[in-house]
């Protein structure tokens, strides 16, 4: 069979917006065809049809949406996993 999955990552090294990078990624049995990442600000393919889809969502509204995500996503996550941390250790 195929399989076909989307992984949300924030990566940070504070709680400051500054220091989060959220990608979101695209896979198809097993292999990463699409990326959006925050530090770039845009969709990139790795694969043709990556490639054709990038382009395509990078013209369109999904583009905007994502660019949204580090603060909406990861800024509200990162602050809550920075004080679980801190309050166990």
């Amino acid at each position: 069979g195929f399989r076909y999955y989307m992984v949300n990552n924030c990566e940070f090294n504070s709680s400051k917006l500054n220091d989060i990078e959220y990608t979101q990624s695209y896979y198809y049995n097993k292999l990463e065809y699409i990326r959006f990442s925050s530090s770039v600000g845009k969709y990139v393919g790795y694969t043709e049809h990556g490639i054709k889809n990038a382009e395509r969502w990078n013209n369109g509204p999904e583009v905007i949406a994502r660019r949204a995500e580090k603060e909406r996503y990861c800024f509200y996550n990162v602050g809550v996993d920075v004080e679980a941390a801190l309050t166990k250790s």
